[in-house]
């Protein structure tokens, strides 16, 4: 049932995206050795912090704007076979420059791999580039004036990704402000390995229109009651949630409790092969533990359209699509 519903999502990290096959594809023509983190056609790690080696070292086999059009072109037309018709992909400069690449050809190579899966498919896509966390104020800072001078038209919005543990979310003020003057969407990570108080610091101090994951505000029902009364869009990744051992199972999974009070909650899938998912995963893992039709699903959907960081025609070509 869940996979004929039409599909979007609005947070994916589009190096985490890239499946083991496409990584030994790599491997291959760059003679390098995956054995520390692949085995077999599954990607191995067993903490926060060997996950992130793993992401690292799948990320570090994209190296030119060719790498990365095939990457962009082969995540979208992986979930177009889903029946998504929308996708945001989390980009970021200081990837680019680990690869050698400038963030033009970064960007460039990336749009390729867009155009490529809408000519094929029809689904859209657009990047919001991101600042990494555990790098420093500065350089989510430079991240932020790089994507206030709107770099490539499909960059549409900004956040901020990587360790949500490190420093204070005040810290990062202003390179919400830099990126919110330039009329991009703003999301921020929150709520997620860190607290419901990071949720708090993340409205109080960055007034994002979403936040990635923030399942962990269901700990404070002043909290909840809050982001329902403000409107802030949930990007949440249960199967993320899950393989990373926030919750014990689907259904000690907070995603339907905030939905029934009112929060508007999307479902996305991350980093999905690091978590054996995909965005079909997700639909269907929703509606089996909560027993959601496809009218639900479609709304969960059409949340996703709505809150998604992209021009009015577009969108409502989108939502023209759910109907």
């Amino acid at each position: 049932m869940s996979g004929a519903v039409r599909k979007a999502e609005l947070h994916c990290h589009i190096e985490g995206a890239a499946s083991p096959a496409l990584v030994r594809t790599q491997a291959r023509k760059y003679g390098a050795d995956v054995s520390g983190f692949l085995a077999g056609d599954a990607y191995v790690w067993s903490d926060f912090t060997e996950f992130l080696v793993a992401y690292d070292g799948a990320a570090a086999l994209f190296r030119t704007p060719e790498d990365y059009a095939l990457l962009a072109q082969s995540y979208l037309e992986g979930i177009a076979a889903e029946n998504a018709i929308y996708a945001e992909i989390f980009v970021s400069p200081d990837h680019a420059a680990a690869a050698g690449l400038s963030p033009e050809s970064y960007f460039e190579g990336l749009a390729r791999g867009i155009e490529a899966a809408r000519a094929s498919t029809g689904i859209e896509c657009r990047m919001i580039l991101v600042g990494i966390r555990h790098l420093g104020a500065e350089k989510v800072e430079a991240a932020a004036r790089l994507a206030a001078t709107r770099p490539h038209a499909l960059i549409t919005g900004f956040g901020m990704a990587g360790e949500e543990r490190f420093g204070r979310v005040a810290d990062f003020a202003r390179a919400f402000d830099i990126a919110r003057d330039a009329g991009l969407g703003i999301t921020i990570h929150a709520g997620e390995l860190a607290g419901a108080e990071s949720v708090r610091d993340a409205l109080d101090h960055v007034r994002p229109a979403r936040i990635g994951h923030g399942v962990r505000a269901s700990e404070d029902a002043g909290l909840v009651s809050r982001i329902a009364d403000e409107g802030v869009v949930l990007e949440v990744c249960p199967g993320s949630n899950l393989a990373l051992r926030l919750y014990p199972d689907i259904l000690s999974h907070p995603f339907d409790r905030l939905r029934r009070a009112g929060v508007k909650v999307t479902l996305s899938s991350d980093d999905p092969p690091h978590f054996a998912s995909s965005i079909g995963h997700e639909y269907r893992m929703a509606a089996e533990a909560w027993g959601y039709d496809a009218a639900e699903l479609t709304r969960i959907t059409r949340t996703s359209i709505e809150a998604a960081f992209v021009d009015e025609p577009t969108r409502a070509i989108l939502l023209g699509q759910l109907d």
